[in-house]
């Protein structure tokens, strides 16, 4: 019965999506990308392998990507497949060339299912981190098809663990092993009956060691802070700078600068900018200004002593920069735990610093509360909270230091998962 209205409820969203995508974007970039997918065809050569991987969106996308290039490695004449849900996924890894389609997901209708696992043919699936689509997942089942899920975490508070959660219980039992993060989400599952949960850790603290080691250089960058004490501020929220600029405006010791919005707004940056006492620029605009390309690296036709000014704030309006900019940071601010969640605290952490964000909405990310416990971290609620705890770590360098340390250490120590993950694989076959 439940199974009944879940697909019912799907359809209503299709018709509903139909409608909304005629006046947004984003929606009809989605509308479009599912009527795409279901013309998808693909005709399985024999003896090759099929890897089907999903990510819900970029974030979980990025997660996987060091399963996804190990199985790459390991497998070089395996298809891949890479689907997503998200347009905010599928429109930025589209033309990701460690994989051979990328495409969205179709809608989890039992004729939708049929129709792509028959083009697919998969031989393996895996899902990353907390995708669960009835359909899908009976179907896998249905068809014997080895089915993951890895970097997974579990909360008691989740509709499996309830009385009445019956029918979201009944997809965990179609994976043939969930790969958790923590022994917690271990036993939440071993209560409720499934017993085929491994602790793997987490796969995204592999991938910020592999960026650490190829993040790339950017002279500009190293040009505008000097010798002058960085903070970068990643994935901001409008949540986030409210709590932020008033800070800055009363931050009177030496100290640059790097907001990196949550979404690309020239509008929303631009009154941040008229918030802002301090003066501030667009990276664009600072970097071409002085005849410098701001996606290029070791530009040694551009003038760099050019770019020493009296700036303090630069704003990020470049995609794909700020995984690599943390390496010029000696504090950092991670954004979305005032709004719909905290981002990666992990790209910072791989190169030691003390690490800040909001509440409450780090309580599902086990690295957060860890670094927390641990002392790397800090989590703030106002204005006068994030003055106190950065001031401390400003002045005081053996604090800095000590923090700095432990969020590296922990980074170090806990990756691994995708060699785990990869067992697994290995297993199925």
């Amino acid at each position: 019965m439940f199974a009944f209205f879940y697909t019912i409820g799907l359809h209503l969203l299709v018709f509903l999506a139909n409608i909304v995508a005629l006046f947004h974007p984003k929606t009809r970039k989605w509308v479009e990308g599912q009527r795409g997918t279901l013309s998808f065809r693909r005709n399985k050569e024999s003896n090759t392998l099929v890897f089907w991987v999903h990510a819900a969106s970029l974030g979980e996308f990025e997660q996987g990507r060091p399963v996804i290039e190990a199985i790459r490695a390991e497998y070089p004449h395996a298809r891949i497949v890479l689907s997503f849900f998200s347009p905010s996924g599928y429109e930025i890894r589209k033309d990701y060339d460690q994989v051979d389609d990328v495409c969205y997901l179709p809608v989890d209708t039992p004729r939708n299912v049929k129709r792509f696992l028959d083009s697919v043919q998969p031989d393996v699936a895996l899902f990353i981190k907390y995708e669960f689509w009835y359909n899908y997942l009976h179907e896998l089942k249905n068809r014997q098809i080895p089915t993951f899920l890895f970097s997974a975490i579990f909360r008691p508070n989740q509709l499996f663990f309830k009385p009445y959660g019956g029918f979201y219980r009944r997809m965990l039992f179609c994976f043939n092993e969930i790969l958790v993060q923590n022994e917690a989400s271990k036993q939440l599952l071993n209560s409720v009956g499934y017993s085929s949960a491994t602790v793997a850790g987490d796969t995204r603290l592999d991938r910020v060691v592999q960026i650490a080691k190829q993040a790339k250089s950017y002279p500009v960058i190293e040009a505008f802070k000097g010798t002058t004490p960085l903070l970068v501020i990643g994935s901001a929220w409008p949540d986030d700078m409210e709590v932020l600029i008033p800070f800055l405006n009363q931050w009177e010791a030496p100290l640059k600068v790097i907001i990196a919005p949550h979404e690309i707004n020239t509008e929303q940056i631009q009154q941040w900018q008229k918030s802002l006492k301090k003066h501030s620029e667009r990276f664009t605009v600072y970097s071409l200004r002085f005849g410098v390309d701001s996606l290029q690296v070791g530009d040694e036709g551009a003038s760099l002593d050019a770019l020493h000014s009296p700036l303090d704030i630069l704003f990020l309006d470049t995609i794909g920069m700020l995984a690599s900019l943390f390496r010029y940071a000696d504090f950092a601010y991670v954004g979305g735990a005032f709004k719909d969640g905290l981002h990666n605290t992990m790209e910072p952490a791989v190169y030691g610093m003390p690490i800040f964000f909001g509440q409450p909405y780090y309580q599902k990310f086990q690295e957060a509360l860890d670094l927390l416990h641990l002392g790397g971290a800090t989590t703030i609620a106002t204005t006068k909270e994030f003055t106190t705890v950065f001031t401390e770590v400003y002045q005081n360098l053996e604090i800095r230091q000590q923090k700095a340390g432990i969020c590296h250490n922990y980074v170090q120590k806990n990756a691994g998962a995708t060699a785990k993950v990869m067992a697994s694989i290995r297993s199925a076959f």
